[in-house]
């Protein structure tokens, strides 16, 4: 896995945490750089449409690699099963996260609220293939901002957003 992930075939993140008794602190997810070597492993000759939202994941993933050349990249998930696909961490300015949605129509806030709960500092996206205009929604105190996924990167590379650097 390690010669797979020096070439960038896949990629793999760590879990975040700050070791509460809640959260999974070493199982790592693996992400293959090729949705099509993604097909291939599961073997699927076919998309249903359940399928495309763990697709559409690996290729948001793979964009944010190459466009923001980091890999400070983490998922985040409590032993509750509540995950969150991608976590920047800052210490200063709380950690950002991102959930992927194929459709933002079908986003449950319900693994964002559980992340909130413990880390109520930071931003919050969803990033949606059909999203076409940004919006904000706030669940049960939590605001999300919805983008799509140039809006998602320009977000991430804004002049002062401390999500890339340590600190």
């Amino acid at each position: 896995l390690s010669v797979l992930e020096m070439t960038y075939l896949f990629h793999v993140l760590r879990p975040f945490n700050t070791r509460k008794a809640t959260e999974i602190v070493a199982a790592p997810k693996v992400y293959g750089f090729d949705t099509g070597f993604v097909c291939y492993f599961k073997g699927w000759s076919e998309l249903r449409e359940s399928d495309l939202g763990l697709l559409w994941e690996h290729f948001v993933l793979n964009e944010l690699l190459a466009r923001l050349q980091t890999n400070r990249i983490q998922y985040w998930r409590d032993k509750s099963k509540h995950e969150v696909d991608f976590v920047f961490p800052s210490r200063s300015a709380g950690p950002t996260v991102v959930e992927c949605k194929w459709s933002a129509a079908s986003f449950d806030p319900t693994n964002l609220i559980s992340f909130r709960s413990s880390y109520p500092s930071g931003k919050s996206y969803v990033v949606g293939r059909d999203v076409t205009r940004p919006y904000r929604r706030t669940f049960r105190g939590v605001k999300a901002d919805f983008v799509d996924l140039n809006g998602l990167v320009q977000e991430l590379t804004a002049t002062g957003n401390r999500c890339l650097t340590p600190g």
